[in-house]
């Protein structure tokens, strides 16, 4: 059986972001979501705003580093044409 993994972007409402890599989607949000991460607890960064699923994990470690060492406008764009209303993917968590 396959595992499926996510790489994932956060964002807050004022736009600052966190950028993760993970298998359990839901669960990883709800961590987020419920101050466990200091990062995204400190910025209040709760909403999913991307996701890009594979099988791989050295694929999805290597997308994680390719978008964290993107510029912010760069990510901003991967963003928006994803998800141009900057829509909670994931708004209900475990």
């Amino acid at each position: 059986m396959s595992r499926t993994y996510f790489v994932y972007i956060l964002a807050s409402r004022s736009r600052n972001l966190y950028v993760g890599v993970t298998n359990d989607l839901p669960h990883r949000v709800h961590q987020h979501r419920t101050g466990q991460s200091e990062h995204t607890r400190r910025f209040r960064i709760t909403r999913l705003v991307y996701v890009e699923e594979t099988y791989d994990i050295r694929a999805a470690i290597a997308r994680e580093k390719q978008i964290k060492a993107m510029s912010r406008a760069k990510k901003l764009a991967l963003i928006s044409t994803a998800n141009p209303g900057w829509d909670d993917l994931m708004p209900f968590s475990v």
